[in-house]
Order: structure tokens, then C-alpha cells, then sequence
């Protein structure tokens, strides 16, 4: 085992001895699976100093794709995930975040996690994974230890009511929505766990976390490296878990994946932290959700973006979601409705005149399942309104309110 953890380049020799990190330039034997509780990771800050900070808790160690783990530890976090090589760095994307948040577009840095370094340890030339890799020359690709220290941030449990939860909800869709547009960026892995909390000036903030399945948006028609990883089960969109989904993948999947984060949090828990079991079964309302395969996940989420009406089993404390949750599905089922028609007309279109096939917008639904719908739904909670950031989603709400004192 070894108990200390540095990459060669941010080694830090001004250290004691004692204190000092045995370099490990390349992974073998797998040390990082074993990383324990009071280990010492130094990195380079800022004008060539160091900073060295202590691995305190192991708080999540991710164990349900070998190899693909994550593991995070705190006051700082320490993140460590094995990606392939050719991945995106999720430093990369937040820094290109960061350089266009300028002007009216800084709002975006209270949404934004703050990673101060990462790096990245190939495995060694005779580790499991290069056995594997050549036992399998198109089998999975090749991995790397890639580290980052990280902002701890909160989880959505740290929440105390059911407006400060709307507002992280509300800041977290923003911040999506102005990375696609702005940055040109695909987040793809909404999930619970993703959904954090800052604490600044006494105010908090929803931040979007965890860009590890980030991509750029013109590389949008790109596979993932693996079949399963399109998603967290649980929140993934439910045309994804399709045997016969092929992509690409959509904003509208990843907002699709935000109803899903919704729904599973306000009718699992009776407050931000505490589940609540159903008073019949006394089992926990989508709990299996958590460890179902795609096939059931599949069946039951298109059961709930076909139903009408939609009665979601939403816990008191949040009740006033009830009215966010409807709205959002009715957009849903309208867009698919639709989208079925365009499917029916396209096909006795191209059997009387092939060159003349009606129009769909995908992206969006046929525009019932577009950010303007969502901006229209979420800005408002128990008729008080929410924060909102960023010029296009004041100019959207400044059409609706335009438009209701017109009717």
C-alpha cells in the first residue's frame, strides 16, 4: 500500500522528511484503490508555491464500474477518477467556462465548482490495464489516474427549506443552460450527486458539479468510450435506456434528466435529508431505481412521460414542487405526443412526395420541451419569484409578462 500520493511534477522537496511524498509517476498495482484516511497530496499553486493539504474522510468511493471510480475526500476535495487518456479534463471545461464569465456573464461563477489543480498518472506498461488492453486490441480503452483539488461544496441535503431547494434547482438549470449556449459545452451527467450547494456571503448557490462526461458541443455526434456511460440510471433521459437508442445525446436529455432529479427528490424525502417510506409497503418510493437495470428504468420513466394525468407521490415539505413536476411532465408528454404525429405525417409524406418531408425540431420537441418552457415554469415558486440570471432568461420572462398583460 502506499500511503502517500504525488505525481512527479508536484512533488514538494521543501517538505520534511517526514512529511515528504514518495513520487509516483506511473499507476501500477492499482495503490490509488487503497489511498487511506491521513494521507498528504501537495500540489503548485499560485506564483510557484505549494500547497499541501490532508485527506481527512473518504466521503464517496464510487464502486459500480471497475476501474471508473471516483473518490473524494475533504476539507478541500481531493477527486480522483480513471478516464481514458484521449478524455477531456473537466479543468479544462471549467476554465473555459471561467474566461468567458465577463461581464454580465460572471453570474455564472457562483455556479461554477472552483478545481485550483489536476493532473494526470499513466498506468504502468505491465498493469492490468495494458494486459488488457492487448488481450483486447478493440476492447476498452486505455486509463489514466487523473487527480484534481477541488472547492468542497455542499450537498442538496445541506438544504433547510423547500425555497432555498428551488433556488438551487433554478441556479443549477440556469448555469446548464449558459454552458450549451455560451461555452459550447455538453455537461451529460446530471445527477443527484451532482447537484451542489456553495455557501457565500451568507447566501447559497447551486453549482453544477462533476464535468467528467463533459464534451465540447461540436463534437456533440462523438460516442462515449463505453456504452454505459451516457449517464447516471437513475436521472438518465428515458430514450437513452432504449435498446434501440443510438443518439446523439440532447439538451433535452439532460433536462429530461433534471425532471428525473426532481422527482426522485421530493418524493423519496420528507425534508432535504431524511427518506420517507411508503405508508402501505414501508419501502422507499423509487428507491429501486438506484440498482434496476436500463430494461426496468426504460418501462417505468415512459410510463411516467406518457401518463395523463400525472400525480406524482410529492412529501409535504415539498409540495410546492407538485406544481413544477406537472407542468414539466404535461411539456414532456406534449412534446412526445407531437413528436409520434410528426413521425406518422413524415412517413405518408415520403410515399406521396419524398422531397417535401415536414419539419421537426428534435433538439427541443417541436419547441414544447424547450429552455423558454422551462424558464417559464421554474421562475416562480408558491406565486414568489425566483432569482434569475443571465440577459436571455430575463428577456424570455419579459415576453411571458408581455404577453399575460396583453390576454
Amino acid at each position: 500500500m502506499i500511503k502517500y500520493l504525488a505525481a512527479d511534477s508536484i512533488r514538494n522537496d521543501k517538505l520534511p522528511e517526514s512529511q515528504k511524498l514518495p513520487v509516483v509517476t506511473t499507476a501500477k498495482e492499482s495503490p490509488i484503490f487503497e489511498l487511506c484516511e491521513g494521507s498528504f497530496f501537495t500540489f503548485p499553486y499560485k506564483d510557484e508555491q505549494t500547497r499541501t493539504v490532508c485527506l481527512k474522510r473518504v466521503i464517496f468511493r464510487s464502486t459500480n464500474v471497475f476501474g471508473r471510480g471516483t473518490t473524494v475526500g475533504k476539507e478541500l476535495v481531493l477527486k480522483l477518477t480513471f478516464p481514458s487518456e484521449t478524455r477531456v479534463s473537466e479543468w479544462i471545461f471549467i476554465d473555459r467556462c471561467k474566461e468567458l464569465a465577463q461581464g454580465e456573464h460572471a453570474w455564472v461563477l457562483n455556479h461554477l465548482p472552483d478545481i485550483y489543480w489536476s493532473f494526470d498518472i499513466p498506468f504502468h506498461d505491465d498493469s492490468p490495464q495494458d494486459d488488457f488492453k492487448k488481450e483486447f486490441e478493440d476492447g476498452d480503452e486505455m486509463r489514466v489516474v487523473r487527480g484534481s483539488i477541488q472547492e468542497e461544496l455542499k450537498p442538496l441535503s445541506s438544504l433547510k427549506t423547500a425555497k432555498e431547494c428551488t433556488q438551487v434547482f433554478c441556479d443549477i438549470i440556469q448555469c446548464h443552460h449558459w454552458v450549451r449556449k455560451c461555452a459550447q459545452i455538453f455537461h451529460r451527467a446530471v445527477s443527484e450527486g451532482n447537484f451542489m450547494v456553495r455557501e457565500r456571503d451568507g447566501k447559497k448557490y447551486g453549482v453544477l458539479n462533476d464535468w467528467d462526461l463533459a464534451i465540447w458541443i461540436n463534437n456533440e455526434h462523438d460516442e462515449p468510450t463505453s456504452l454505459i456511460r451516457t449517464g447516471t440510471r437513475p436521472y438518465m433521459a428515458h430514450e437513452q435506456q432504449s435498446v434501440h437508442w443510438k443518439g446523439p445525446h440532447r439538451y433535452r436529455h439532460d433536462l429530461e434528466s433534471i425532471f428525473y432529479v426532481m422527482l426522485l427528490s421530493v418524493c423519496l424525502y420528507s425534508n432535504p435529508n431524511e427518506k420517507v417510506p411508503h405508508p402501505n409497503t414501508k419501502r422507499f418510493r423509487y428507491e429501486e431505481w438506484h440498482w434496476r437495470d436500463d430494461e426496468f428504468l426504460h418501462d417505468k420513466k415512459t410510463s411516467i412521460v406518457h401518463a395523463a394525468p400525472f400525480t406524482p407521490p410529492v412529501s409535504p415539505f415539498f409540495i410546492g414542487f407538485l406544481l413544477w413536476l406537472t407542468e414539466l411532465q404535461e411539456r414532456l408528454l406534449l412534446g412526445f405526443v407531437h413528436l409520434k404525429i410528426h413521425i406518422t405525417q413524415a412517413a405518408m409524406q415520403e410515399a406521396r412526395q419524398p422531397n417535401k418531408l415536414p419539419t421537426f425540431d428534435m433538439e427541443t420537441l417541436g419547441g414544447h420541451f424547450s429552455c423558454e418552457q422551462i424558464a417559464m415554469i421554474l421562475h416562480m415558486f408558491n406565486n414568489e419569484q425566483l432569482t434569475t440570471h443571465g440577459l436571455e432568461w430575463q428577456k424570455i420572462l419579459e415576453r411571458l409578462s408581455r404577453n399575460q398583460q396583453q390576454k
